[in-house]
């Protein structure tokens, strides 16, 4: 009987050794590859060789996981993490803070693709985690020259451009979702040319007064669902650009920032295109524009079948915007140069169209509607409905000003001139 039960219990042990051989081998900890952690030390080599192992892992198992473990800070220089990978779907579990470089001067070079950490044809990717995203952009706003883009590397006697923080390029069935992002030098998230994206639970913060720093940029995608997140930056909380279509946006609370953005379109005299874009129970808290398509005289293409409905506003400047006049401040210093100010353009990106539907609450500008249209293309089939805004100043009266744009205004609060005829 003491036999058996010897036996048994060797059996056990046997058993339980293998299990946690076959969970080691399919769980890459970047402890086990050399990463310190403690936010001084440079980690960089350390993710790269996890990377390595969890990208050339066996198809067969679990799906593999590289862990960035909890109560840790990892530092990392720009790292692009390239496939395609082994298996068929690979996870990272940020459960730790990863931090960029503190200062300018402090990166050894200047990132690739202006990308601090950039995912490469990766498909399937797995990225969550209640862990921090950290890009320290703050030295790099604060070094930045005229034009917002170009700051200095010093050591390096050299000029970069601020990088984006996470930019994913051909990562199709991407899944990101519990992270928190905050102080990119740029944009904090890229997604550039991906199918099927689900993008949820996210916090995003930069202080309202950080130059680009915008929450999620979209371009070249298909099928984007970006939902049940906050977002708080010094630019668009969300940036729809050419080349996206049937782009889904739900229950996003955004602000500070510049809204929800299609676009800008055009600039150059580009041939660029969005369309099927829905935006549904979203809130503008403090933003300096709500729903917003910008375009630039002298481009050419579309946006079209896009619609806002369910909005909340807070004090949000510009509600309602379209501008087919659009120059950003970092290129009004040459705006003439480029005639997209004062010099009429007959060519343009059209905007067709559009629905608005069930706006509530409160403007913190007295227009609170701008329909700026090209004078030769307009903006075609607008709809409002529902429209029931406010201003955030009591008995302030708000108003809508509208050129060279067709569609119908029904159940508004703000008259819409060019509406209706």
């Amino acid at each position: 009987m003491q036999d058996r039960l010897v036996s048994l219990l060797i059996f056990s042990i046997v058993v339980s050794g293998l299990i946690d051989i076959g969970y080691s081998e399919r769980t890459f900890d970047v402890l086990n590859y050399r990463a310190v952690g403690d936010g001084e030390a440079d980690d960089s080599e350390a993710f790269v060789n996890a990377w390595k192992a969890l990208c050339g892992a066996d198809e067969v198992g679990d799906v593999p996981t590289l862990v960035i473990p909890k109560g840790k800070t990892f530092l990392l220089q720009p790292i692009e993490f390239e496939g395609p990978c082994r298996p068929k779907r690979v996870h990272i579990q940020v459960l730790g803070n990863v931090v960029a470089p503190k200062t300018v001067d402090a990166w050894k070079e200047c990132p690739s693709s202006n990308t601090w950490l950039q995912f490469t044809n990766v498909a399937n990717l797995i990225l969550d985690g209640s862990g921090t995203i950290n890009g320290q952009g703050s030295p790099w706003w604060s070094n930045s020259i005229a034009n917002q883009y170009i700051s200095f590397i010093n050591v390096n006697e050299k000029s970069c451009e601020r990088p984006r923080a996470l930019h994913f390029n051909r990562c199709d069935n991407l899944r990101l979702s519990g992270l928190t992002h905050v102080n990119s030098p740029k944009a904090h998230i890229g997604i550039n040319h991906c199918i099927n994206v689900d993008v949820s639970h996210l916090t995003i913060i930069a202080p309202a007064e950080s130059p680009n720093t915008d929450g999620i940029d979209i371009s070249n995608s298909i099928n984007v669902n970006i939902h049940d997140s906050f977002i708080g930056t010094g630019d668009d909380c969300i940036a729809i650009n050419s080349g996206s279509s049937n782009i889904n946006i739900t229950n996003i609370a955004c602000g500070p920032g510049h809204g929800i953005s299609v676009g800008s379109l055009g600039k150059n005299g580009a041939h660029e295109t969005v369309e099927n874009v829905y935006v549904r129970d979203c809130s503008f808290n403090g933003t300096q524009n709500g729903a917003r398509i910008k375009t630039w005289q002298g481009g050419s293409g579309y946006a079209k079948n896009i619609v806002f409905e369910k909005i909340t506003l807070v004090a949000a400047e510009n509600p309602i915007i379209i501008d087919q006049f659009y120059c950003d401040a970092k290129a009004k210093v040459s705006c003439d140069t480029h005639q997209c100010l004062t010099v009429y353009r007959t060519s343009a990106v059209t905007v067709s169209k559009v629905r608005y539907i069930a706006f509530e609450g409160t403007s913190g500008s007295e227009e609170a509607i701008t329909l700026n249209c090209n004078q030769i293309h307009g903006c075609q089939n607008i709809v409002m409905e529902e429209i029931h805004i406010t201003s955030a100043v009591p008995s302030k009266k708000i108003y809508a000003s509208c050129s060279h744009a067709k569609g119908t205004c029904n159940d508004s609060t703000v008259p819409v001139s060019c509406l209706d005829k």
